[in-house]
């Protein structure tokens, strides 16, 4: 890897985690404590699908971003989702980019803003995210991503050197 950024996160990203979570746990512990233990429909509404969300939630979450050869790796617990930059065309620090976004698909702020979104000055794009003011706009040929670095200038100048080679 020739740089790895840690990705932080928003005030907004760790107030909507802390709220949802403890929502969730809430939840879970009700159904744990009480209603009808013998209910399947009562244990799976109650513990099992706020479970479910919690944890997937968790796995998705964003960690940082590495940069190795023509490759940007989101990292995330336990794995990783690759981006091939031989198809990027364009690269830049907008940290108004994700403003007035519709999410078509994906999480709004409970462990990372990622998904599929939709705004009228990017159209259609990919999130990565844990800080919007952070963002970076990385234009594909096929597709726009949207990432959130530690330090976005560094990042752009990285992945535009990686790129002009």
């Amino acid at each position: 890897m020739n740089e790895v950024f840690k990705a932080p996160w928003a005030i907004s990203l760790i107030a909507i985690t802390t709220v949802i979570s403890a929502l969730l746990l809430g939840v879970i512990l009700v159904g744990l404590l009480s209603g009808p233990r013998s209910d399947i429909a009562w244990i799976v509404a109650m513990v099992v699908i706020p479970l479910v969300i919690l944890l997937t939630s968790v796995f998705f979450s964003i960690r940082g971003y590495a940069i190795a050869d023509d490759t940007l790796y989101i990292q995330r617990i336990g794995w990783n989702t690759k981006i091939d930059l031989r198809n990027l065309t364009a690269a830049e620090v907008n940290p108004q980019a994700m403003r007035n976004s519709l999410r078509k698909w994906g999480n709004g702020g409970l462990f990372s803003y990622s998904g599929k979104f939709y705004n009228r000055k990017l159209g259609n794009y990919q999130a990565y995210a844990t800080d919007p003011s952070k963002a970076v706009v990385l234009k594909l040929r096929d597709r726009t991503i949207i990432v959130t670095p530690e330090h976005p200038e560094r990042f752009v100048s990285q992945i535009l050197a990686i790129s002009s080679k």
